[in-house]
């Protein structure tokens, strides 16, 4: 008598849009599927739209290497290589995928109207470190002592982080251009006519290959 294989433990199937990890706007979101959604799955994704000057915040995380692939629009991804003590950022496409090693700080700009790509994870489950927690955790005198920063500058600067920011920047602060091949976005405060750059860009940035559409 022929026996049937006993079901599998777990579902084989997942998706991903019924998990909303995080929402800014109907433009800029994450979906996930992880171990707690899918237990027999062996890695992890968030699913991330972003518009033009939207930056995942730099973060890093101690238990789990992360590979972006992009769907669709174009990104930069920028990462700190510890032991060369260098920033290296790569400008990327639709098809193209870069990698931020285990414990190695990074983040992401949306440089397109529209950009739609995946974060792949090694791990089920991944930690996650948000550098937001970490300015909003260090004391103005722990800056002045350690780096010689004036606390109430610090103060003042990291005054608009008000929670865990994951897409920036953050609420209340709009962004209303980018520059050039840097993708660097400009930020104006809501009635003071000022701006400034959202985050800077290493002089060397590297392009796998000319993107097939403009940005």
């Amino acid at each position: 008598m022929n026996v049937m294989p006993a079901p599998p433990a777990a579902a084989l199937a997942g998706d991903s849009n019924t998990y909303i990890q995080y929402k800014r706007d109907d433009r800029n979101y994450l979906t996930q599927l992880f171990g707690a959604q899918l237990p027999g799955i062996r890695t992890g994704f968030f699913n991330v739209h972003m518009s033009r000057g939207m930056t995942v915040q730099p973060h890093w995380h101690p238990n789990a290497s992360e590979m972006v692939f992009v769907i669709g629009g174009e990104l930069m991804t920028s990462v700190f290589d510890p032991f060369a003590q260098r920033l290296l950022a790569y400008r990327l496409c639709p098809g193209q995928v870069c990698l931020f090693p285990r414990g190695w700080f990074h983040w992401i700009v949306a440089l397109s109207e529209e950009a739609h790509f995946l974060t792949v994870f090694d791990v089920p489950t991944p930690d996650i470190v948000y550098g937001s927690d970490f300015l909003k955790a260090i004391p103005p005198k722990v800056m002045s002592q350690a780096y010689g920063v004036d606390p109430g500058l610090y103060t003042q600067a990291v005054a608009p982080i008000r929670e865990s920011e994951i897409l920036g920047p953050p609420s209340g602060r709009l962004v209303t251009g980018t520059q050039g091949g840097g993708g660097a976005a400009q930020l104006k405060q809501p009635g003071s006519g000022k701006k400034g750059a959202a985050s800077g860009s290493p002089q060397n940035i590297m392009h796998l290959h000319a993107c097939p559409f403009p940005s």
